[in-house]
């Protein structure tokens, strides 16, 4: 399979946040942030260069993915306005309530995120039928459910991380519980979302 390499602008512009983050991490002396989210990032990033090399991943799903990075990390780094709603003891982007008491920035960062990770799973199985068997995969129904299962498997292994790095919500933290569901809550649409377009257009 021949192998290529990521677009210029995709990592110009992925590298430019991360500096970015970085740099408002230190000034904000948010050292969790610093020590957690930004390496994570970075070690994906690496991975998915490497993962592209072999599948070549969509230009659209790249910026995609390049989108959700900047997402998450403007969620945890930009500061909102005090008179806008937030739920939370901070007043920064991910906690912002976008609409009324049930829609926040953080669950569309995870809608948005996990609904591109099905996509992600879709392309590289596509492209690993298609290299093992010399023949192109079209969606179907079971395939699309494996995607989005997987996918979810990603946003669950995704709140075990968060939570083992972090320890910012107590066992018995029924607030804390209720964020969680409602993370995985929003990663199911998206997932959905992202297999019934994958199954519709191909």
């Amino acid at each position: 399979m021949k192998k290529v390499r990521l677009p210029r602008s995709v990592v110009l512009v992925t590298v430019l946040y991360l500096v970015a983050a970085t740099s408002a991490a230190i000034t904000l002396q948010n050292w969790d942030f610093l020590k957690t989210y930004i390496p994570f990032l970075i070690a994906i990033s690496a991975l998915l260069a490497t993962l592209h090399r072999r599948i070549h991943f969509s230009h659209t799903l790249l910026w995609a993915l390049t989108l959700w990075g900047a997402m998450h990390l403007a969620g945890g780094l930009v500061r909102i306005p005090e008179t806008w709603d937030s739920h939370g003891e901070h007043q920064i982007l991910s906690s912002w309530l976008m609409i009324g008491t049930w829609l926040k920035y953080d669950h569309l960062a995870h809608t948005f995120g996990f609904g591109t990770c099905t996509w992600l799973i879709w392309e590289s199985f596509r492209a690993s039928i298609q290299a093992r068997l010399g023949r192109k995969l079209y969606p179907s129904i079971g395939m699309i459910l494996l995607c989005i299962f997987a996918a979810m498997g990603l946003g669950a292994i995704s709140e075990l991380i968060e939570f083992i790095t972090i320890h910012k919500t107590p066992l018995n933290s029924s607030q804390g519980q209720l964020d969680t569901y409602w993370d995985l809550f929003a990663n199911l649409i998206g997932c959905l979302f992202a297999g019934v377009l994958i199954l519709f257009r191909g």
